[in-house]
């Protein structure tokens, strides 16, 4: 595959997730305020309706805000602990070196990679799964900041000095 075939799959890659992502936002709307006067007494909840269950909450609350910031900012902490890795002559073992030297197409992978994150979050939000929806994210940031300081503590790869006669 060439490098043009590569930064081309990596920059629709990342554009999938991106154009999600704007549905996502649509599915919480406001609720339209109720214009009738209030009444004095207050009324029983009516029959049948049922109270929000154990778990429930909006997408977009604070806590899922927190999360998503934080797998963005261990996403973003890997990129750079990645691009100090290969400045310091090592080699990557996910990715080929070639995307991983260019830079924009590395960026757009890390942030398709959080864009995801935010999408599997929302499917097991939409279907119920609220404790598997929070520990995606924590499991991102857990997995992804191992990795980042894993590349740290590399050491410094020095080339094979020749041996002179």
């Amino acid at each position: 595959m060439t490098r043009r075939h590569t930064i081309k799959f990596a920059l629709l890659f990342a554009l999938l997730p991106a154009s999600v992502s704007q549905n996502l936002r649509a599915q919480d709307q406001a609720p339209i305020p109720d214009l009738k006067p209030e009444a004095a007494m207050p009324t029983a909840p009516p029959r049948g309706a049922s109270l929000p269950a154990k778990g429930e909450h909006r997408f977009w609350d604070q806590t899922n805000g927190w999360l998503f910031a934080g797998v963005a900012a261990s996403r973003t902490l890997d990129y750079f602990s990645t691009l100090n890795m290969r400045a310091r002559g090592r080699q990557e073992i996910l990715l080929t070196n070639d995307v991983v030297d260019n830079h924009a197409a590395f960026a757009a992978i890390e942030a398709a990679g959080t864009a995801t994150s935010i999408g599997v979050s929302y499917l097991f939000h939409r279907y119920g799964h609220h404790k598997l929806e929070r520990w995606t994210s924590i499991i991102h940031i857990g997995l992804t900041s191992t990795g980042a300081v894993r590349n740290y503590c590399l050491k410094t790869a020095h080339p094979a000095a020749a041996k002179s006669p």
